[in-house]
């Protein structure tokens, strides 16, 4: 797929979100259903002076990992990623998937054993990041696969992906520089208050942030972005939360979802579909229980669900929690083999409050 646009993208991907220098060693990672963008990161990487190095795979390795593994191998941890993620300044992840289900009828008790084994390798990737040593972005290229996710047809996807991407197309990076400075001054309000006060229909939560950093996600790491996002204080959330649209964790939907916490910890969970996938994914480890992440999405290009947490964390009027890792950049100290985001939508009738201060309504915020 040819598309004047996906140029545009990497340069916003290399020259802003990344801002390669002269030198840096770059790791591009996709399926080969990636390519075209994939060349075109390549060569803004070399236009940057940096030195990029691909990794492109066949769709479908994962599947065949899960079906043949042997207990051994799920619980191996590559070397070679080990060294990558020790040793390298860059990294560009590129989502390109050929069939978003293709791990849909795996046992997911070999998939949480695999995830707990990668664990460390996961933290220590996050560690690096948050030290400023190691940086990465994530994207997607649109696929026929993602448009049936999104029930879309396979051009209006690819419009909408773009759109999502590049809201200015003839000033991308000045349109994600502008959206940096409307958030900061979000995070400068948020960054006095304590207590985060969510209550919508089948929702009532609690938590504190007091000495977490707030972030501004405008398209440094993920790309497109748009939100606000911290960790809470493991212990306090308190209360329970309905999520609005399905979860999806590799690939397995999980709807109606519903979470009791008490002390920071899930005590009970409910779904009407996918309910044992739910359980057992929070059975992965004891950080899996609580909440990693609480963020408040503000993209206003992106509008509906499309089963794509790239996209749908970002939905203007939503908030979304991750249960598992957190980000220590954030102050988060909470570790786990998983960070699965659930969304919550606000748009009607949905309220926050900041230590008694209401500041969002409706999807919009008021202060």
């Amino acid at each position: 797929m040819y598309d004047p646009r996906i140029a545009k993208i990497a340069e916003v991907l290399v020259r802003y979100s990344l801002d390669i220098q002269p030198g840096q060693n770059v790791i591009i990672r996709s399926t080969t259903l990636g390519e075209p963008l994939v060349r075109a990161v390549y060569r803004e990487v070399l236009r940057a002076g940096a030195h990029p190095h691909v990794a492109m795979t066949p769709p479908g390795l994962d599947e065949i990992f899960y079906k043949e593994a042997s207990d051994e191998q799920l619980r191996y941890v590559s070397p070679l990623n080990a060294w990558l993620i020790d040793n390298f300044d860059v990294f560009v992840n590129i989502g390109a998937a050929s069939n978003t289900k293709e791990l849909t009828n795996i046992d997911p008790a070999r998939i949480a054993v695999q995830r707990q084994a990668q664990r460390d390798l996961s933290m220590r990737f996050l560690q690096r990041a948050a030290e400023g040593k190691l940086h990465w972005v994530y994207t997607l290229f649109p696929t026929p696969a993602y448009a049936q996710d999104a029930e879309m047809s396979f051009e209006d996807y690819v419009e909408f992906v773009f759109g999502a991407c590049l809201p200015d197309p003839d000033d991308p990076i000045g349109y994600w520089k502008q959206k940096a400075e409307e958030q900061a001054r979000i995070i400068a309000w948020l960054s006095q208050r304590d207590e985060i006060h969510v209550v919508a229909e089948g929702t009532d939560l609690r938590l504190r942030t007091k000495g977490r950093t707030w972030i501004s996600a405008d398209g440094k790491e993920n790309f497109p972005d748009g939100e606000v996002f911290t960790a809470p204080i493991e212990d306090s959330v308190e209360g329970h939360i309905t999520f609005s649209y399905p979860a999806v964790y590799n690939g397995r939907e999980v709807e109606g979802v519903q979470l009791w916490f008490e002390k920071g910890r899930v005590v009970k969970a409910t779904a009407r579909r996918g309910e044992d996938f739910l359980l057992k994914m929070l059975d992965t480890d004891e950080g899996a229980r609580r909440v990693g992440e609480f963020a408040i999405g503000t993209n206003d290009g992106i509008q509906v669900f499309t089963r794509n947490i790239l996209f749908d964390e970002k939905i203007k009027g939503t908030v979304h929690m991750a249960l598992g890792a957190a980000y220590p950049e954030c102050g988060g100290t909470n570790q786990s083999a998983i960070h699965w985001d659930m969304v919550c939508d606000l748009r009607k009738g949905g309220k926050i409050y900041a230590d008694g201060d209401l500041f969002y309504e409706n999807g919009e915020f008021v202060i």
